[in-house]
């Protein structure tokens, strides 16, 4: 017991068994046990009982003062979720989920039976760690590498098993063999019947792995793209002039294979071996500086169950999918993208909202693709970028305008390839790094300047009505505050007035 309970690494949850009644039968099921077996950290703890779990849970949150949520009174089905406790010792347990089931079928077996893939149809009592419960060989397949079904029905049951066996397959490494990859693919067309938040859902958990691109490729080859990003499955073929080397389709995927190496360049706990060549090691020295920062930025998520990160990668899949609709060819033979980043923001949105994103969530993709250009555009100018134009980026984008720096990395990146000529990448380096230190080192500067007169006062002094003529002189007079061309109230009346005069 002591060594798998000690491999689930999962502080709460000697606590839980110790408050768990020990006259009737509770386990154990599912990923902790899963992730145990192959030394891997786990966020997620399933219990299952022939009792009332809904009591169970329910005592459970009040003595650990959790979060209590039932997902389903029928088939009683409880979530417990962990305020952030004001314990430091106890900071572990606030990111774990903890849920309640009662048997779905007539016994542990019949439960077990109706799980996803063997390796997450394994359970152990909570008193009795010795002994493992595997009806369905999952701990063999673990060690043979193979993804397998519980049942031949599994897909056609739940079709959202499609996509969590691509992710599992990528995450774990394991081999879908051909009978399970027939069985996937008579379900594929099923998936228009899932409900929105759960491909949402599992959208995000691709997202959040590693190696997202890869398991993009393998929805592609199921067929199953079509039937929850559509629009990614028109990028295929659509070609691209010099400086890029790829069609639309495999830049988008180098771009999120560039933008995950990118993060882990920049997470705090740098590790020099992902810095594995010299581009990458530029990123390091750079704007290693920012890692902290960066790192807090990510985790001011904007909905407290989708991380940041997932957002980011989200918005980077869509940041080309304008140039379909916005591909023309000019006399020389080259090939142009007139207004590709309105056309994705639009096309994204409508995305989102199908995916029943947040309106905050929505925004942000919104405005990470319409402005994913800026930060190239600012590095391709001779001079460094001024304070206006900085102070621009970050009226026009907010928080959003650090995302649009990382992606702006990962896009040259993926752009150029091998052929990114030194000098290009240090300059577009150099704009992140300006763009950056405004944003955390110099917002009332840069960015937000605190204003030297209000609308009030302007309309009084200049004898005008409110209107769109107003905003306008505040926003020239801020511009002008940024430029250091004015310092205090009286320049901006008098530069107000000469604005006016000439309006």
């Amino acid at each position: 017991m002591n060594d798998l309970l000690a491999r689930i690494g999962q502080p709460i949850l000697t606590r839980i068994i110790e408050l768990l009644p020990v006259d009737e039968p509770i386990y154990l099921v599912g990923g902790a046990i899963r992730d145990a077996l192959l030394n891997r950290p786990s966020n997620d703890l399933d219990f299952v009982t022939p009792g009332d779990a809904l009591k169970i849970a329910r005592q459970i949150a009040n003595n650990l003062g959790a979060a209590y949520f039932p997902l389903d009174v029928k088939r009683k089905m409880a979530r417990l979720i962990i305020k952030p406790p004001r314990a430091h010792s106890l900071q572990a347990w606030s990111s774990t989920r903890i849920d309640f089931s009662t048997f779905q079928g007539d016994d542990l077996i019949n439960d077990l039976q109706g799980r996803d893939f063997t390796m997450n149809a394994m359970a152990v009592e909570v008193h009795n760690f010795h002994t493992l419960i595997d009806p369905l060989g999952g701990a063999t397949d673990l060690i043979s590498k193979y993804l397998r079904p519980c049942s031949q029905h599994a897909f056609l049951d739940d079709p959202v098993r499609i996509l969590r066996a691509v992710r599992f397959s990528v995450d774990l490494n394991l081999q879908i063999q051909t009978e399970t990859l027939q069985l996937l693919r008579q379900s594929i067309k099923y998936l228009s019947e899932v409900s929105a938040e759960r491909l949402r859902d599992e959208i995000y958990r691709i997202l959040l792995q590693s190696h997202p691109s890869s398991s993009l490729r393998i929805l592609d080859k199921l067929n199953a793209l079509e039937y929850i990003l559509p629009e990614l499955c028109l990028l295929k073929g659509v070609e691209q002039s010099t400086p890029h080397i790829m069609d639309v389709w495999d830049h988008t995927l180098n771009f999120l294979t560039r933008l995950e190496n990118l993060l882990e360049v920049l997470a705090p706990a740098y590790n020099p071996d992902k810095a594995g060549n010299l581009a990458m090691g530029f990123v390091a020295w750079r704007l290693g500086r920012y890692r902290q920062y960066l790192e807090e930025h990510l985790n001011n998520a904007l909905n407290p169950d989708r991380p940041h990160r997932g957002l980011i990668f989200l918005a980077g899949m869509y940041h080309d999918v304008g140039k379909l609709h916005s591909q023309s060819m000019v006399e020389t033979g080259k090939i142009q993208f007139i207004n590709h980043e309105q056309i994705g923001s639009q096309l994204i949105e409508k995305r989102g909202q199908e995916l029943k994103l947040s309106n905050l969530e929505i925004e942000r993709v919104v405005t990470i693709v319409r402005h994913h250009m800026r930060p190239s555009m600012l590095s391709h100018l001779k001079e460094t970028p001024s304070r206006k134009a900085v102070y621009r980026f970050f009226r026009d984008t907010g928080a959003a305008g650090v995302d649009i720096c990382v992606l702006s990395l990962a896009d040259i990146l993926a752009t150029y390839g091998t052929t990114l000529p030194q000098e290009r990448w240090e300059r577009h380096l150099d704009v992140v790094r300006q763009l950056w230190s405004a944003w955390w080192e110099d917002q009332t500067g840069s960015v937000f300047p605190p204003p030297l007169i209000n609308g009030d006062i302007l309309m009084d002094e200049l004898n005008i009505s409110p209107g769109p003529l107003v905003g306008y002189l505040l926003e020239s007079i801020r511009e002008a505050q940024v430029a250091g061309d004015i310092h205090n109230q009286q320049e901006a009346i008098n530069l107000a007035q000469k604005l006016l005069a000439s309006h």
